[in-house]
């Protein structure tokens, strides 16, 4: 599975840590951010939508101080994001709500707990059936 990892400065230290479980647990990591830029957290999320709309099968992590990258994300056509800080949301979210893409909160969550939700939230897919109301219903939103 192809995970594409975004950031602002805010983040990067735990986007590397998360790089590193990702690269050696065997997934195919494009990182968006191979040096600790100046990136503002807007502009890393619509980078990592346009990288994420090429593949049909990624998942997308992005990172910056509070998970605020949630915010512009959704604001594109076809995109549920979640911010999530712990590993049962991070589940959920992919399970009830087709949620391809999460934010972490860099001064919120350590890096063990970081690592723990991304692989909860790349070991679950969504559970569709009832839960597809719900995503009708925000996909008319936009």
């Amino acid at each position: 599975m192809k995970v594409i990892l975004a950031t602002d400065q805010d983040g990067f230290q735990l986007k590397e840590t998360v790089k590193h479980y990702l690269l050696h647990s065997g997934y195919e990591v494009i990182d968006l951010n191979s040096t600790q830029g100046s990136a503002d957290f807007v502009d890393s999320t619509v980078n990592a939508i346009t990288e994420f709309r090429k593949y049909k099968q990624a998942r997308a992590i992005l990172f910056d101080k509070f998970g605020h990258s949630f915010m512009p994300a959704n604001k594109f056509k076809g995109i549920i994001c979640a911010a999530v800080s712990d590993e049962h949301s991070a589940m959920m979210t992919i399970r009830h709500n087709s949620t391809p893409i999460i934010t972490i909160g860099s001064g919120i969550t350590g890096d063990i707990l970081a690592v723990e939700i991304v692989k909860t939230f790349l070991e679950h897919n969504y559970d569709a059936g009832r839960h597809q109301v719900r995503i009708d219903m925000l996909n008319k939103l936009c």
